[in-house]
């Protein structure tokens, strides 16, 4: 039986791309087997932060978020692949990255609960979602890598 192919969100925070560590954690997706189908850098405006943490809006650490997401480039990345939303939640590893399984990209590379180098969308409804904040659908490639066809059937 062929395995679910999904898409999901990545943002590498600002914490992640002014420390120069946007190829390895790129690195890390790519090796675990997934597909990168849209790729940017950007500086998140502040309208765009609200739309992409609105489910925290009342929550005391909100503003403190969003001037953060704000503070410097963010790289966004629709990842594609089996089990896509829960993979990427797993390899980054707990928000905290002093609760996060070691080898987890949070675990390696993080330093605090804020500055904890990347976002993942927490389910298939609000990777969509997420999706669609940062890219039209026409600026997503899907394409499935020689080397991995066999696996994914």
């Amino acid at each position: 039986m062929p395995l679910k192919v999904e898409r999901t969100l990545v943002l590498l925070k600002p914490d992640c791309v002014m420390r120069g560590l946007i190829g390895k954690v790129i690195s890390r997706i790519e090796e675990r087997g997934f597909s990168i189908i849209g790729l940017k850098l950007l500086k998140m405006d502040r309208s765009t932060a609200e739309k992409l943490y609105e489910e925290h809006r009342n929550k005391p650490f909100y503003e403190p978020l969003l001037r953060f997401m704000m503070s410097g480039p963010v790289v966004a990345i629709v990842v594609e692949g089996p089990s896509a939303v829960s993979a990427m939640r797993q390899m980054l590893g707990s928000t905290n990255p002093l609760d996060a399984q070691a080898g987890s990209i949070r675990a390696d590379y993080a330093i605090s609960n804020r500055k904890n180098i990347a976002h993942a969308s927490d389910s298939i409804e609000s990777a969509e979602k997420e999706i669609n904040i940062f890219f039209k659908e026409s600026e997503l490639t899907s394409y499935v890598r020689p080397s991995e066809a066999a696996y994914l059937t």
